[in-house]
């Protein structure tokens, strides 16, 4: 699949994917500090496109579906309006049918989040549902790309 805008996705580091993000006025609260919330969905950006780098499109996945099964996330510092941030994710570890993945956002190389994510794979049904060893191929690949 050829992307219009192909480094909107971020790019791949050593095993390593790194997304960009600008912190908007609709990510922030009252005080001007990005809501707690979007942070989640930061990281979510990240692993979607980590996953879409490998050549694992969630959209085309018709009959199996990732899912968040536990997270935990430390709050290190804020970030605020016009922040440019990276979103940092690794794979840490594959299962069966779950991966865990340590993903940080960082602003100027220094890290204001961090969680550990583990992701579950399932069926249409809501059954966990084994890694198919092309899946597992692809989510074990670097992920490379320019930057």
């Amino acid at each position: 699949m050829t992307e219009r805008w192909p480094h909107i996705a971020g790019h791949g580091r050593g095993g390593l994917h790194v997304l960009p993000v600008r912190v908007y006025y609709e990510d922030t609260d009252a005080g001007g500090v990005v809501y707690h919330a979007n942070y989640l969905k930061y990281c979510e950006r990240g692993r979607t496109d980590f996953l879409r780098l490998r050549g694992v499109h969630q959209s085309a996945m018709t009959d199996a579906f990732f899912v968040v099964r536990r997270m935990t996330c430390d709050f290190l510092r804020p970030a605020r309006l016009d922040d440019l941030l990276e979103v940092e994710t690794r794979l840490a570890e594959t299962g069966g049918a779950r991966l865990v993945l340590d993903q940080r956002v960082n602003r100027d190389g220094t890290p204001i989040f961090q969680a550990q994510v583990t992701v579950a794979l399932i069926d249409a049904r809501g059954r966990p549902r084994r890694f198919a060893p092309d899946l597992l191929l692809a989510l074990n690949s670097r992920g490379e790309s320019g930057s």
